[in-house]
């Protein structure tokens, strides 16, 4: 059984100013580096065979601090950077909503564009590292569409909100991807 533990990156300033982020590359703050401090903690008792991260400044440094006691391979997939939110990007989600009511920026990847990328990122993962335990840091978009695709009516996307540095579990077994639970933040010292 293939064991993926989504982890979505540390807080940036961006995520607390509640602004789309998209594909443009923001850094953590120091509460985002607290929370992959916190996660690191709580996941470096298991086992694990790998870290995979988005390309992604904040994704990366999330993905290297947990890595700090883990001390594993830490590869880069593209697949698992974050939607582009077209024109979107660097509005407040209350202001994206007010200019674009019926969702959807000018440019921005759509939802299907987004679930296949990651579709074809996880596959991937099944394909290179079958019967490991992956470590995965991603984005709340991309996880949240993703764990919709693989569980239908489970998860909602746009009903839960991640919060950040949330981790999110699959398992492929029985020839499928199963979701065994998400949005899992009682390892976070603040939330």
């Amino acid at each position: 059984m293939t064991k993926i533990c989504i982890v979505r990156h540390g807080q940036t300033d961006w995520n607390k100013e509640r602004r789309l982020q998209g594909r443009t590359d923001i850094d953590l703050n120091e509460t985002g580096e607290r929370q992959a401090a916190d996660a690191r903690e709580y996941l470096h008792n298991e086992e694990w065979d790998v870290i995979i991260t988005s390309p992604l400044k904040r994704a990366k440094r999330t993905a290297e601090i947990i890595n700090e006691r883990l001390q594993l391979p830490l590869l880069e997939m593209e697949e698992f950077a974050e939607r582009y939110f077209g024109e979107a990007e660097g509005l407040l989600i209350e202001e994206s909503r007010r200019k674009y009511p019926n969702g959807g920026s000018p440019g921005q990847e759509s939802r299907e564009e987004v679930v296949d990328r990651a579709i074809r990122g996880v596959e991937e993962i099944q394909q290179r590292f079958p019967d490991k335990n992956v470590l995965l840091v991603a984005h709340g978009a991309l996880i949240g569409l993703l764990l919709a695709e693989l569980s239908p009516g489970e998860f909602v996307y746009g009903e839960t909100r991640l919060v950040n540095a949330c981790i999110n579990t699959i398992h492929f077994q029985d020839n499928k991807w199963n979701l065994k639970e998400y949005n899992q933040i009682g390892h976070l010292s603040e939330v």
